[in-house]
């Protein structure tokens, strides 16, 4: 453990900022350190090293996804970005460094931004990221169904039709807190 750092971080003063363009590289070390979790478990022919290169973070970020990072002593430990889309707001690249995982990092950056939004937010990862779909559902998100996913991933994310295939959507309404269910289909009784 690098000194200075305790080993319960959430003891710790940490701040919650936006990131700023001279971060790119610290950004892309942060992804592409945790998205290592992916290397087997996601299909080969969505694995790509690094995972996340260059020239993508700087086509999202011009596409308006605004990374926010938790920083400590000032290292970043955990960065998240948000994305605008209107209707809804969008979690996009939520990644923490591998050594400062299940610390809870990742949940206060959540929180963060679920605080700046009464949008219903959006979260899309694989569907062979288990650990990312539970932590998710661990703060209130739920699955949507696979016909919204192609439809929601569609409409809001540019990813190819494999992506799209090997994909999950997870849905939070951030106003109430919880995001309205709609009947299966075949349920014929009237809410």
């Amino acid at each position: 453990m690098p000194d200075g750092i305790a080993s319960g971080i959430e003891e710790e003063i940490n701040v919650i900022r936006r990131c700023t363009e001279s971060e790119l590289a610290t950004i892309l070390e942060i992804i592409n350190l945790a998205a290592q979790a992916y290397k087997g478990v996601i299909p080969d022919d969505r694995w790509k090293d690094p995972y996340m290169p260059l020239e993508e973070l700087r086509h999202e970020i011009d596409d308006g996804v605004v990374f926010w990072g938790m920083e400590h002593n000032g290292q970043l430990l955990g960065v998240m970005g948000m994305q605008d889309k209107g209707d809804v707001a969008l979690i996009r690249h939520a990644y923490v460094r591998p050594h400062f995982q299940k610390r809870g990092v990742g949940a206060k950056l959540l929180q963060h931004l679920e605080g700046m939004t009464q949008k219903t937010i959006l979260v899309g990862t694989w569907a062979a990221a288990t650990w990312a779909i539970l932590f998710y559902q661990r703060h209130g998100y739920v699955l949507v169904s696979d016909e919204e996913k192609n439809r929601l991933l569609k409409k809001h994310w540019s990813v190819p039709k494999r992506q799209i295939e090997t994909s999950v959507v997870l849905a939070k309404h951030v106003h109430d807190r919880s995001l309205p269910q709609k009947p299966a289909s075949g349920d014929r009784s009237r809410r």
